[in-house]
């Protein structure tokens, strides 16, 4: 049975109902007092009723530090992840309770995102994390009566794979965007150098270069073994990890790093990788350049024309570079034609 007091000119509802937590609401008028009550009482007559008090009194602030505790750690991109979810407990929605985020607020803030010029996949990235922690916590905080609100609006479109390379043009003094960006690393901090030669020379992406450990590198068989990489769950045959074949250049490079007790080839963390290659290109005065554009300018300059045989070439490729969004061919006239898929 409903009851209804008038306290500072607000109406509060109280329902009391045997085997069902008691439920307790203020609102401007009794005539809404009312209408609520009506709805909680016959949610709980038809055995439908789901206790919201929790969905309405954690904000997503409180929710986004939960989910940061409990679920990014187990991602592999948590630091990015976490750098996400700061950004979203200084908007103005992290103050609101999750049951009253509705679909059209995250509309209007994906709106205003596009229109101040982030981009398309930025505003994906951070909407799927939004919508992440609405699935956990329906699933399993007991938040039951939730739904979720990013499954109610147009999330943008995945941009197009970038194709950024380093331009070969050289600038007035004869150097190359390559010899600049190279020239700068090397002034910065002592593991930016070799990481970012290592990324030309074998493909291998900054996460799966700062994973690298030194009983995974065979410089004899130049080769190096990566336990765990970004696809390991889409391949058929369930495999972990891939053998990257090691250029001479490559293995000049792992040479000339001096070994820690980590056991690590990089102990670094990501964002701090992130922030000294963003440096030393505007040092460099290179635009529009990431770190993953160097795995696209390895896929894209290689060529087959090194001292080992041509199957042992395609075998080694064929773990490196997959799977597919774009294809890189051959130069080597002993493997004219020979496509080699690449991401």
């Amino acid at each position: 049975m409903a009851t209804f007091q008038k306290r500072s000119g607000n109406w509060r509802a109280i329902i009391t109902k045997k085997g069902y937590p008691r439920q307790t609401k203020t609102f401007d008028s009794k005539a809404e007092a009312e209408a609520w009550a009506a709805v909680m009482e016959s949610e709980m007559a038809r055995g439908v009723f789901v206790d919201r008090t929790e969905a309405e009194s954690t904000t997503l602030a409180d929710a986004l530090d939960r989910y940061e505790r409990e679920v990014t750690p187990n991602k592999k991109g948590a630091p990015q992840e976490r750098l996400r979810i700061a950004a979203w407990k200084r908007d103005p929605l992290a103050l609101r309770s999750l049951a009253s985020i509705r679909g059209a607020d995250l509309a209007k803030w994906r709106d205003s995102r596009l229109a101040g010029g982030t981009s398309p996949t930025t505003v994906r990235n951070d909407l799927a994390v939004i919508s992440h922690l609405f699935t956990i916590a329906v699933k399993e905080w007991g938040l039951e009566s939730l739904t979720n609100p990013i499954e109610k609006i147009k999330v943008p479109s995945a941009a197009k794979a970038r194709e950024r390379r380093l331009s070969n043009v050289p600038d007035d003094d004869e150097n190359t965007e390559e010899t600049r960006l190279l020239a700068e690393c090397d002034k910065g901090p002592k593991y930016l150098g070799p990481m970012v030669r290592l990324s030309i020379e074998t493909g291998m992406r900054q996460g799966e270069l700062l994973a690298l450990k030194w009983n995974n590198i065979d410089l004899k068989r130049q080769v190096a073994h990566l336990d765990e990489t970004k696809n390991d769950h889409s391949r058929k045959d369930r495999t972990k990890g891939r053998d990257v074949p090691l250029s001479a250049s490559a293995i000049s490079v792992f040479k000339a790093i001096t070994r820690n007790i980590s056991g690590n080839v990089f102990s670094i963390g990501t964002m701090a990788v992130v922030h000294a290659f963003q440096r030393a290109c505007k040092r460099a005065n290179i635009e529009d350049l990431h770190f993953h554009d160097l795995r696209h300018e390895a896929t894209s300059r290689l060529q087959v024309n090194t001292l080992v045989e041509s199957d042992t070439i395609l075998l080694a490729l064929s773990q490196v570079f997959r799977p597919a969004t774009g294809m890189c061919w051959c130069r080597s006239s002993a493997m004219a034609g020979i496509g080699i898929i690449c991401d």
